[in-house]
């Protein structure tokens, strides 16, 4: 039976407090679970756990049947690996162990440090334990993901694809593979739209066992049978899709205050009580047995202990204050890339709310990193009007700058004051990380640190890099909020649907590098699933000449 059952699960980081404790959920066959939570609670490390990565401090868990995991990081921490290096990372690990020895088998023979026998045994060993039916495996999975054929799985590189291809060929892969277990750590990452809901689909009709961790709010509305909400230290269990877990939990929270407030007065009541009946014994010895008696009782109440109280929830809060610039904000002016987009013309006046769409690997992020000043279009020209002050979050959090540096120091150089720039990590929820180094924060909590940095240097004309893929929801929702507050523009690159939904227009880059103006997100979604019809669609207006 392909299942999951964990038990009063417990893990410490080297060196750290107790991350969580008491974890105990089960995912029974054929559901598709989520685990949500604030950023750093521990969700991948639940993973990490399950797939023997790490060791847990205590408790217990078992994974029965076959299992296979994706990182939320795969095929990006090593681009110049090939993509069977990749494909290997998530192949079981008897096959893994037996595909890396083939590899150096094989450097070995092409060095000339083995005459032949070893790489014979290595290759012998690959297609006896299935190898060669894992290949057949990759090259289908590939037809389907990646859209310049494979030709040979040893020599092509992973930075070749780019990062939605390597995703998707991926989870094409192991939602395919009809393995028993699935664990899947933010499989929604580097996906585009369209891909997204292929996604949402592959996974509805998978017949394996599910456990993921993602942020994707509308993903987890479609997909997800069961919310496991790591919090407090600990979990509990929404029995639902998400769709219905933001009313669940409030009103978890509401019962837990109840259930606290109504044991904490009775504590003061039996309290109370034991205190007059040995006023009263003290007085008279006959009253000695009842004054026993009530303080046996207010002993073996408080030794149960007081039930939980509510998990507190995250305080985030992001000001972005902005400033007045010139109505013209930003001028496009037969604007063009390479060969990712036809030249284009527009403008993006103060105030608004623009969200770049389509699919990966037309042009959108070069089309931001034109905008900042980190590339150079190859024709036409980008006019900023004046008084704009021009503000960057980086989509992989990629900033030199801060490499080598604790958080304090970060924000201390934007706010001098240490009391102050205390109270600003702290409305961000980074209170505790102060003095940890950027480089050991979590990607959302990198994330965090980096709005917190664009809110205190005080733009007036934001571009945003898919900001909210390492956010946890909270913080999405605290971003958005500020966002809808702010005095000031907003161009943003996003596959994040419920984030996309409170934008005013947007512009789209199809596969074929035309450029479409469309006036709201039910057009820009109706674009994205059927780019074919953009040409008939109401008030979609071509930028490029067709």
């Amino acid at each position: 039976m392909s299942s999951i059952v964990v038990s009063e699960l417990a893990y410490s980081p080297p060196g750290s407090d107790q991350l969580f404790f008491d974890v105990g959920f089960g995912v029974s066959p054929g559901e598709h679970a989520a685990l949500v939570g604030a950023n750093g609670v521990g969700k991948s490390t639940i993973l990490r756990i399950l797939t023997g990565e790490l060791s847990q401090d205590d408790g217990e868990f078992t994974v029965n049947g076959t299992m296979l995991a994706m990182t939320q990081d795969v095929g990006m921490s090593r681009p110049n690996d090939t993509v069977r290096h990749m494909l290997l990372e998530v192949a079981t690990p008897t096959l893994r162990v037996a595909g890396n020895a083939l590899i150096a088998a094989e450097l070995a023979l092409a060095n000339g440090t083995d005459d032949g026998m070893g790489y014979a045994v290595a290759l012998s060993d690959w297609g006896d334990l299935g190898g060669y039916e894992l290949e057949t495996q990759w090259q289908a999975a590939a037809q389907r993901s990646v859209k310049t054929p494979i030709t040979d799985f040893s020599t092509r590189l992973i930075s070749e694809l780019s990062g939605g291809e390597r995703k998707r060929l991926v989870l094409d892969l192991l939602l395919t593979s009809g393995v028993d277990v699935l664990l899947l750590d933010e499989p929604d990452n580097y996906l585009d739209i369209p891909t997204r809901a292929w996604l949402e689909e592959q996974i509805k009709a998978c017949r394996s066992t599910i456990l993921m961790v993602s942020h994707d709010r509308t993903m987890l509305e479609r997909v997800s049978t069961k919310i496991i909400a790591i919090e407090g230290s600990g979990c509990w269990i929404h029995g639902g899709s998400y769709v219905t877990y933001p009313e669940a939990r409030e009103k978890r929270q509401a019962l837990l205050g109840d259930d606290l407030k109504r044991w904490n007065d009775e504590e003061r009541r039996l309290f109370h009580h034991m205190k007059i009946m040995k006023q009263r014994a003290a007085q008279n010895f006959k009253n000695a047995t009842k004054a026993n008696g009530a303080e046996t009782r207010w002993e073996k109440f408080v030794a149960a202990g007081p039930p939980p109280p509510p998990a507190p929830d995250q305080q985030i809060y992001v000001r972005l204050r902005g400033a007045d610039s010139a109505r013209r904000v930003v001028k496009f002016d037969n604007l063009s890339m390479g060969n990712l987009f036809l030249p284009f013309s527009d403008e993006v006046h103060y105030g608004e709310r623009v969200g770049l769409i389509g699919p990966n690997g037309t042009g959108k992020s070069h089309l931001l990193g034109a905008l900042s000043g980190d590339k150079q279009p190859d024709h036409g020209t980008i006019l900023f009007g004046p008084r704009t002050s021009v503000g960057v979050f980086t989509q992989i959090n990629d900033r030199p700058d801060f490499i080598g540096r604790e958080c304090i120091d970060i924000i201390r150089d934007r706010v001098v004051d240490e009391q102050k720039a205390m109270g600003a990590l702290a409305r961000y929820g980074l209170r505790n990380n102060s003095r940890q180094d950027f480089a050991t924060l979590s990607g959302g909590q990198k994330a965090r640190l980096e709005i917190l940095c664009l809110e205190l240097e005080g733009h007036n004309v934001l571009l945003l890099d898919e900001p909210t893929d390492n956010l946890d929801i909270e913080s999405s929702e605290a971003l958005e909020k500020a966002l809808d507050g702010f005095e000031g523009t907003v161009i943003a690159v996003s596959h994040d649907r419920t984030f996309l939904a409170q934008f005013d227009r947007f512009i789209m880059i199809t596969d074929d590098g035309e450029v479409y103006a469309l006036p709201d997100f039910e057009i820009a979604l109706a674009g994205l699933s059927a780019p074919d019809t953009l040409s008939t669609l109401r008030l979609a207006k071509p930028l490029t000449a067709s």
